[in-house]
């Protein structure tokens, strides 16, 4: 059996514990069944952002329209020239992480699956390793909704519609998340017919007055509340069927079909019944307050537990075990701070902290400032039509609770109000501060101003 002192499952996000305790003497093994990088470097955030940063360029022509500035031709791009760079981009930095492992004398890189063979003893199949400390940190795949002919069809997940073998001229997105606004809304600025179909509604966590905003402005058409009924595949065609939230008969045809209906976790082939290790009713890792399972010494982080999926959060929780295991500093349990998210698709959305109606629900005073862009001299500046900064602020104590922003530039904007929740700044600190003018940030220091006029308005 190999003993080392660090086994990582996963070299995704898992390669926060590979580098770093290998710097200060750890021999670490690190064991990854497909392409090193993870779902992030190689079918996830990087990718996705290099599709659509072009796509946003390809738009400006539309928004320029209203300035009254024309185009007389189209735009000349090459499509499948820029998903190859993408994947060509994204294969070298994947193929470069192996390379630097093998020049480091502490860390072993094993490009296999393996599984759990006792408490403590992962196999390949052919030998077996140990180590003080097991981090699985195996992440998620698509999640496939049950309709009826879709196991029969080359669809695609978000794998495939990030390295297309020819762009499509049409395509049918099944879901209403993150992956379908982002991926739905680049493939129609590069010129699909994009046709979005979900049985729920547009991203159904978020905030109400984002999802009405953002309903008003669609980057595609999305039809809600849709029951499916079948889906077949012919003559180089998709055909689904199902009724609308009418109770209409109806059907859509494309090309490409894109799955993006959630995720799950990839733990149900690690054997994990041969440990301690237990997985809630829908298979993330149960893990406690310093992040390690019910087997002492096995670990488990990022997507694969289930708290958040975001690689911000799986590297902040690598980083947290590194420190508490391996730092010399006293250990603590794991204490997030505030945790934002984007949703990169068009307009732009992100948030931080509780929900408008999370609030509601748990009975919780707040003050609501919301102001859209077009309040603002930037906005004026840039013809807002759409988007707004909302900020959620505390009665009892003032700071901000939830803030949400759709519009341009939102996951930057975002960060402002982020910092100051983990600072505890209050009211007061926002509007002292000066910004500015006229720059986008004065949209948020609005939204303040609208919390402190209503603030004002119920003392007197």
């Amino acid at each position: 059996m190999k003993e080392y002192d660090i086994i990582v499952i996963g070299a995704g996000a898992g390669t926060k514990l590979v580098t770093p305790p290998s710097q200060i003497g750890k021999r670490v093994a690190v064991f990854e069944k497909e392409t090193p990088g993870g779902t992030c470097l190689n079918r996830g955030c990087i990718p996705s952002k290099m599709v659509i940063y072009p796509s946003e360029l390809l738009r400006l022509k539309q928004e320029s329209e209203r300035f009254g500035i024309q185009y007389p031709n189209q735009p000349n791009f090459d499509v499948d020239g820029i998903f190859k760079r993408v994947n060509q981009t994204v294969k070298a930095d994947s193929d470069s992480i192996p390379i630097a492992y093998d020049k480091n004398p502490n860390i072993n890189y094993y490009p296999k699956k393996v599984l759990f063979k006792g408490p403590k003893i992962i196999t390949d199949g052919n030998e077996d390793y140990t180590a003080k400390h097991i981090f699985i940190v195996t992440g998620t795949r698509p999640n496939l909704p049950e309709i009826p002919g879709l196991k029969d069809t080359p669809f695609w997940t978000s794998r495939e519609a990030l390295s297309p073998d020819r762009f499509p001229k049409s395509l049918i997105i099944i879901g209403a998340g993150f992956i379908s606004l982002e991926l739905g809304a680049a493939y129609q600025a590069y010129g699909a017919k994009v046709t979005g179909l979900t049985r729920g509604e547009v991203l159904k966590h978020a905030d109400g007055e984002i999802k009405e905003e953002l309903n008003k402005n669609l980057p595609f058409p999305i039809h809600t509340n849709f029951q499916f009924s079948n889906i077949q595949f012919q003559n180089g065609m998709f055909q689904v069927t199902g009724k609308n939230k009418e109770g209409k008969n109806i059907n859509f045809k494309a090309e490409k079909l894109l799955i993006a209906t959630g995720i799950k976790p990839n733990t149900e082939d690690l054997k994990l019944e041969h440990t301690n290790v237990q997985c809630n009713r829908d298979g993330y890792i149960i893990v406690d307050e310093s992040l390690q399972t019910g087997e002492p010494g096995v670990y488990a982080f990022g997507d694969v537990i289930g708290r958040y999926f975001f690689r911000h959060s799986a590297n902040f929780e690598g980083e947290y075990l590194f420190d508490n295991l391996y730092s010399g500093k006293e250990k603590s349990p794991i204490k997030y701070p505030p945790m934002p998210e984007a949703i990169f698709t068009h307009p732009q959305i992100a948030s931080v902290g509780k929900t408008e109606e999370e609030l509601i629900e748990d009975n919780i005073p707040y003050y609501k400032g919301v102001n859209p862009y077009r309040s603002s001299a930037t906005g004026m500046a840039r013809l807002s039509e759409s988007g707004f900064v909302k900020v959620l602020v505390s009665k009892k104590t003032e700071q901000v609770i939830g803030a949400h922003i759709i519009g341009e530039e939102a996951a930057n904007l975002i960060h402002q109000i982020v910092m100051g929740m983990y600072l505890n700044a209050k009211l007061d600190d926002y509007l002292g501060m000066i910004y500015i003018h006229p720059a986008i940030s004065e949209i948020t220091r609005n939204a303040f101003r609208k919390v402190r006029e209503q603030k004002l308005k119920e003392r007197n």
